[in-house]
């Protein structure tokens, strides 16, 4: 959808924005071991206190970006709202990952589709 916001309007500065996306992930990768669970936890060392600090700079970077560009007239009000709702289904597919990686009976239920999927 990001690409879609710029080719629509034949202007490539939304793709700023992607920029942050791929840097959204970097700081639980650094410096929580490649897991999430650090981000509802309490408590924490000073690494993890920075990771939840870069993180919500990335993600607040995400939604200022488009606002920001808007503002400056560099891109169009709807190249603003397709990455917008682009960076609503970046976030909704990440909480519903988080969602059924972190519950049981979702991973017994596909332990038994991949079982099953073997015998075939």
């Amino acid at each position: 959808m990001q690409i879609l916001a710029c080719a629509l309007y034949n202007n490539w500065w939304p793709m700023l924005t992607g920029l942050m996306y791929v840097l959204m992930p970097m700081p639980c990768l650094f410096f929580g071991g490649g897991s999430t669970d650090f981000i509802s936890s309490g408590g924490g060392n000073d690494w993890m206190d920075a990771a939840k600090f870069l993180t919500g700079f990335s993600t607040v970077g995400s939604i200022a970006i488009p606002a920001i560009l808007r503002h400056a007239k560099l891109i169009n009000l709807g190249a603003m709202f397709i990455a917008y709702s682009s960076f609503l289904v970046l976030s909704c597919t990440v909480l519903l990952f988080q969602h059924v990686t972190r519950e049981d009976e979702w991973q017994r239920l596909i332990g038994k589709v991949l079982k099953s999927q073997r015998h075939l």
